[in-house]
């Protein structure tokens, strides 16, 4: 299965559903980078997705997907598994 990272925060609705979807689909392994702890890795999240402010901000493998929205658009046109594999 692929690497999984998600910046995210503690208190972040949309993280949680990021994440659930994530655990349905089989994925065990999520690197979690708490950016509201951590403000360097909240610096690097800015520079790896080009400016994106908002948690979570998910990558699989090295592909950039973005949100939580990004990530449920990306399963219901079928693009998730594949990623996941």
């Amino acid at each position: 299965m692929a690497k999984i990272l998600m910046y995210a925060t503690g208190v972040c609705p949309y993280c949680v559903r990021a994440e659930q979807l994530l655990r349905r689909k089989g994925v065990t392994d999520i690197e979690k980078v708490r950016v509201d702890l951590d403000p360097a890795r909240r610096d690097e999240m800015l520079e790896r997705t080009e400016g994106a402010r908002t948690v979570p901000q998910i990558f699989i493998g090295d592909t950039y997907v973005g949100g939580c929205d990004e990530l449920h658009a990306l399963d219901r046109a079928g693009g998730l598994d594949p990623l996941l594999a």
